[in-house]
């Protein structure tokens, strides 16, 4: 059985190979990666493995970022830290999901879970997990702290969420900002697609929000809100034209 590890952690990454060689010495590591851009570029330019063995936080960002990217028809195994990416694994074919620090036993069941499936049970297995939907998954509310209380805000109250490179805002339509601790990439996961469009690095943006696109010289868009902007927001050339038929829905 060929393999392929995605971990950011060698420590993580050496006991994963280690425990599968005491499991199954004839299981082979056929890579390592370390991040999404390094696991997108493996899987497109190696044979796919038969197994993907994968931690969800990576140095550049979610694994979830990875089937946005490219399609994945290799069954995974999800190991990770964090128990509330269990449901998100479960949409992107996973076989199994353990917890860290991976237990051998629990790493044995999810193995002997693998090769139970046939070639057929596996099809109709991955082609079940690529149909599921995600209606429902998409956050409606967040709360924010403020001192010593928590701000509920709607999403539809959203203009824009703003990053730089150590803070993130949120600002609602109404002009009120607010403090907030999560990642773009984080709330990327819990946004509804149809509604947010993650525009560049700094801006993650509310379709009913945007009231002015202009065509700038070199093909970039320049997008204005219907909030007071920290700063001018560009969409580049090449995320111009999936910004275009976002908004037309």
């Amino acid at each position: 059985m060929k393999v392929l590890i995605v971990e950011d952690e060698t420590a993580a990454s050496e006991n994963l190979k280690k425990i599968l060689s005491e499991i199954d010495d004839t299981l082979e590591v056929k890579g390592v990666t370390e991040s999404v851009s390094q696991t997108v570029k493996w899987l497109q330019t190696h044979d796919a493995p038969d197994l993907i063995f994968m931690d969800i936080h990576l140095s550049d960002g979610s694994a979830f970022h990875i089937f946005q990217m490219i399609t994945v028809e290799t069954p995974i195994i999800f190991t990770t830290a964090y128990d509330e990416y269990a449901l998100d694994a479960f949409r992107v074919n996973s076989i199994d999901y353990i917890l860290k620090p991976v237990d051998t036993e629990a790493l044995r069941r999810a193995l002997e879970k693998f090769r139970k499936l046939t070639k057929r049970d596996m099809r109709e297995y991955i082609t079940q997990q690529a149909q599921l939907t995600p209606t429902g998954k998409y956050i409606q509310k967040i709360l924010i702290p403020v001192k010593d209380k928590l701000v509920p805000v709607t999403l539809s109250d959203v203009s824009f969420f703003y990053t730089t490179e150590s803070n993130t805002t949120v600002h609602l339509r109404d002009g009120k900002i607010y403090p907030y601790a999560k990642t773009l990439d984080s709330m990327m996961q819990h946004l509804n697609p149809d509604v947010f469009f993650r525009a560049n690095k700094q801006f993650i943006i509310a379709r009913e929000s945007v009231t002015n696109i202009t065509v700038w010289f070199d093909s970039r868009l320049l997008v204005t809100l219907d909030a007071q902007m920290p700063e001018r927001l560009y969409v580049s050339k090449n995320r111009a034209s999936d910004f275009k038929k976002w908004m037309v829905g």
